[in-house]
């Protein structure tokens, strides 16, 4: 009998691992619209690559987007300056990365969307209006405030191009810009000496910006103030104010409304009404007062917030004059400072204000 063995042999493992391929030399480029719409196509190329992964910059811990040929395309919302990370992989899962930073200019475009109240009430006459229906603010109603000598530490100049009155609504913007020794700007208009009141219900509808560092209010004063008769003692009334931000107490989402006095020194009163979804800057909403002898009354929405009796002596200031102003803030004492979170231009809104008597 024969026998035949067959031997296998394996050449023996060296222990070499295949050497790893990393991609090199990331290139990425952008393709920025010029027409507003906040579109930009992304390209990255790198050697040995053969998938790439992209962030926007849009906020910390965003999902990453993966493009097999290193195109994408992103569209952003607001106008900023964004800085974009790329990964490129290799087929062995190694990897080299890169930022670039862009600028995107988007077109602002007001919402159609929000809450209105009526232009009559039964027992009332609307004693005035503004419905901003003209091309230049009214100069009979409003004066413009400028300068950047400001209290609370503000940082803004405020400058009457900032006011723009268009397709029937008064906008406020602030910019990032230095003019005259400050690093934003701004406006602020009132009414003192023009239009000016005692009790009724004030409407004022309006769309609010947002961002850490902003601070829009819509708001009256004593048609008393002067060097003489100063803040406190000529009175407050805030009928709205927002500080802008995301961080705790800070909040896009949340108003104030305080009363302001004197009393022996500065005296307060406030309250506030937080969204249960969604910032005031997504669309319109109506800061109302009701307003007579003995109650102020604050309402969002015709939803009451915020009830303040005024009865007492010391507060004598609620039963005189009142003149408006609107205003949008940066900085300042209380929102903080703008941060690199913080996106410009941002605006407040005003569609009308009324009031009825």
């Amino acid at each position: 009998m024969t026998i035949i063995c067959f031997i296998s042999c394996t050449k023996k493992d060296s222990g070499t691992a295949a050497p790893i391929v990393k991609p090199t030399d990331l290139v990425i480029s952008a393709d920025i619209s010029t027409d507003g719409s906040g579109n930009v196509n992304f390209t990255a190329t790198a050697k040995n690559a053969v998938r790439y992964s992209y962030t926007f910059g849009i906020s910390y811990g965003e999902t990453a987007i993966i493009s097999a040929n290193g195109s994408t395309s992103y569209k952003y919302s607001t106008t900023g300056s964004y800085t974009v990370h790329v990964i490129a992989y290799g087929a062995d899962n190694s990897y080299a990365f890169a930022d670039k930073t862009i600028s995107v200019n988007v077109a602002f475009v007001i919402p159609t969307t929000g809450y209105t109240t009526p232009l009559t009430y039964p027992g009332r006459t609307l004693v005035w209006d503004d419905e901003f229906s003209g091309t230049t603010l009214n100069s009979a109603f409003w004066t413009q405030e400028t300068g950047n000598v400001w209290a609370n530490n503000e940082l803004q100049n405020y400058q009457a191009s900032n006011t723009e009155v268009k397709d029937g609504y008064l906008t406020i913007t602030a910019k990032k810009e230095t003019v005259n020794g400050r690093d934003y700007t701004s406006s602020r208009i009132n009414s003192q000496n023009k239009m000016k009141f005692t009790y009724g219900r004030v409407d004022i509808r309006a769309l609010l910006p947002k961002s850490q560092g902003i601070w829009p209010a819509l708001w009256m004063l004593g048609n008393n103030k002067s060097s003489t008769n100063p803040w406190p003692k000529c009175g407050e009334i805030d009928l709205m104010e927002l500080i802008g931000g995301t961080a705790s107490p800070k909040s896009d989402s949340k108003i104030y409304s305080t009363l302001h006095w004197d009393d022996n020194g500065h005296q307060q009163s406030q309250g506030s009404y937080t969204l249960s979804s969604g910032k005031f800057s997504d669309q319109f909403h109506v800061y109302s007062m009701e307003w007579n002898a003995t109650t102020i009354i604050m309402y969002l929405d015709d939803v009451e917030f915020k009830r303040f009796n005024i009865t007492p002596a010391t507060e004598e200031e609620f039963r005189k004059d009142f003149f408006f102003t609107f205003n949008v803030a940066v900085g300042g004492n209380w929102p903080g400072n703008p941060d690199s979170t913080t996106i410009f231009p941002q605006r407040m809104v005003v569609d009308y204000v009324r009031v009825f008597q």
